[in-house]
């Protein structure tokens, strides 16, 4: 009793030293941190739970960018991390806000993307009390996040957000959430004319018993100065001693390959060195993920097609943040005779399969961008023998070249989606990115579309997420609004973000969709008709998808058979629409072809 009655003394004692007067509120604290991390960008869905937040931002110069789905919120921050090198931020409301988010948030951990996700909560007086969108949110993000919290007073804002954003970009990067109540935003005034009891106790014995839960008590010691700066993000390297090991093996290989996966591209090292050092050593690179792009669109040093083979040849293999998953068959591509070095930042993906399928000759827990550099440095004067990557070259030719004689075959009905695909490929400009979203005519679209540079592509990533395509566009073009954006759409993948085109009209941010319409989940029929008989649940219609963005305030433009000798002039003129401010789908009806006869949809 006693122990008790000490407890809530002291519970009085904070009560007095609570700001009750202040008209400032949590949102701010929210909106200083961020600023001080340099976040120029919330993407958010509107709610009451979160307002404080946006006003906050919005005031001192954070801008505020509003989608029509909370996933979109998060696939656009996600566009940002990736593309900026720091993290990206989505807000959503509480309860169904953030239910909504929840395929972006695993596809941003798969992706290991830094991206933080604040959601709004029920105030603390009322958490499973049956208020309006309670539910338990830290239970639904813990298994999706490195770190989640949920902040009870306006003072632990600040520490909570630092260590949140740290957490996110150190080791393996990834996305971390932090959860709101209400009654931590708001001003005191409002919060205790929402929540306080009716009636005030009297006496000591009264005091006493006042809730914990009271309306002061998250606003103790809340406007206290704290530190804003980011912390130490910690990041693994190679040792040197590892280094050194895989300089003798690379200088012994005479048929070595790089694979580079998307790790490759995280910060701290720019993209542009980690180019230079794979030009130095001149070895043979194929390139995945957010890697595409990495040696420019026509580098001797890129091979694009018959990686199977290639591997099977090879006496030296580099995973540079590349996988054994099942995109590389869980390893059993790779030769058993082959040295292999793998450098990944996270353990579990650094060994995956490695108990069935393949063994590294050496295995390193570190920064594979940091590494290249290193190795590049210790392999001074080093090149690899050119006539191993004469051959694969030649093979990488001949390959295209039958990949082009597809291009012109005509197909039963509508356009070739590989000739469509071409004259986008040459028509593009040289400072474009490509967002892909969708199965079959985006599969075909990685074999024929290039990416101009480091850092110009942008796909989901291993989770394989429909959807992606109005968020990642719009967050691309708000990093890089000189660039032009091309979304390569599958008529299918469309349906999951087409409302952004409001988004893209509201904020300005005029990107180019190309869909390839063929009223069809063709990834999927291709092997459903003839395994099992049926095409039930893959037709789709050759819907008016032009006139839709019309409605969102875009322009459409559909393309047929009939408009094939002016695909460039449709294609220019987009381009030029696109510049003057204008966001662009092109509605391409498109047949079947045999193009990726046998890929995978499972």
């Amino acid at each position: 009793m006693i122990y008790r009655l000490c407890k809530r003394l002291f519970s009085l004692y904070q009560l007095k030293l609570t700001e009750t007067k202040s008209s400032r509120y949590g949102g701010e604290r929210v909106a200083e941190v961020l600023q001080a991390h340099g976040v120029k960008f919330v993407f958010t869905l509107v709610g009451g739970h979160i307002s404080p937040i946006l006003v906050a931002c919005e005031k001192i110069g954070i801008r505020i960018v509003d989608t029509r789905h909370e996933a979109t919120a998060v696939f656009a921050a996600d566009a940002v991390a990736r593309l900026s090198g720091t993290i990206g931020v989505a807000a959503v409301t509480a309860g169904p806000g953030l239910t909504n988010t929840v395929t972006a948030v695993k596809n941003a951990q798969m992706a290991e993307s830094p991206v933080l996700l604040i959601g709004g909560a029920a105030a603390t007086l009322l958490q499973g009390r049956g208020a309006l969108q309670d539910i338990d949110q830290m239970s639904l993000f813990k298994p999706l996040c490195k770190f989640c919290a949920s902040v009870r007073t306006v003072r632990e804002i600040v520490p909570v957000l630092r260590k949140a954003l740290a957490i996110a970009q150190s080791g393996t990067p990834g996305p971390v959430f932090v959860e709101f109540p209400i009654d931590t935003l708001y001003p005191f005034h409002l919060v205790e004319r929402e929540f306080a009891a009716k009636g005030s106790p009297k006496g000591l014995v009264g005091n006493a018993i006042v809730p914990p839960q009271s309306p002061e008590k998250p606003f103790c010691w809340a406007w206290e100065p704290r530190i804003l700066s980011p912390l130490p993000v910690r990041i693994p390297h190679a040792t040197d001693h590892q280094v050194q090991q895989c300089a003798e093996l690379v200088s012994r290989a005479k048929k070595p390959v790089i694979l580079l996966g998307s790790q490759a591209t995280l910060p701290p090292t720019p993209v542009d060195h980690i180019r230079t050092a794979l030009e130095s050593m001149g070895i043979p690179c194929f390139l995945g993920g957010m890697a595409r792009g990495m040696l420019g669109r026509d580098s001797p040093l890129h091979i694009r097609q018959n990686r199977r083979d290639a591997l099977k040849e090879a006496d030296l293999v580099v995973l540079a943040g590349t996988v054994c998953d099942f995109r590389m068959n869980y390893g059993r591509v790779l030769n058993r005779r082959s040295k292999i070095i793998a450098v990944n930042r996270d353990k579990k993906q650094l060994l995956k399969n490695t108990d069935m399928f393949w063994k590294p000759t050496i295995a390193i827990q570190g920064d594979a961008g940091s590494f290249l550099l290193r190795l590049s440095k210790g392999l001074a004067g080093h090149r690899c023998p050119e006539d191993w990557l004469q051959s694969l070259k030649e093979g990488d030719i001949t390959k295209e070249r039958a990949n082009r004689a597809k291009a012109v075959e005509k197909t039963e009905q509508h356009l070739n989606p590989l000739n469509v695909l071409h004259h986008v490929e040459d028509l593009m400009d040289e400072d474009s990115i490509i967002v892909a979203d969708g199965g079959d005519f985006v599969g075909s679209a990685a074999y024929i579309l290039r990416p101009r540079g480091p850092l110009c592509w942008l796909d989901p990533g291993a989770f394989g997420t429909l959807g992606v395509g109005g968020g990642f566009a719009l967050g691309a073009k708000l990093c890089r609004p000189q660039s032009e954006v091309w979304i390569i759409y599958g008529d299918g993948s469309l349906g999951f973000s087409v409302a952004e085109f409001d988004t893209f009209t509201r904020h300005k941010t005029p990107v180019i969709a190309l869909v390839g319409n063929d009223a069809c989940w063709s990834q999927i029929s291709r092997e459903q008709v003839p395994i099992l008989g049926s095409n039930v649940a893959c037709g789709l219609a050759f819907t008016d998808y032009h006139i839709v963005a019309d409605g969102y305030g875009g322009k459409g433009i559909l393309i047929g058979r009939e408009d094939e000798a002016s695909l460039d002039e449709i294609i220019r003129k987009a381009q030029q629409e696109a510049q003057q401010g204008k966001a662009m789908l092109l509605n391409v009806l498109i047949g079947k072809t045999n193009f990726r006869q046998g890929s995978i949809s499972v």
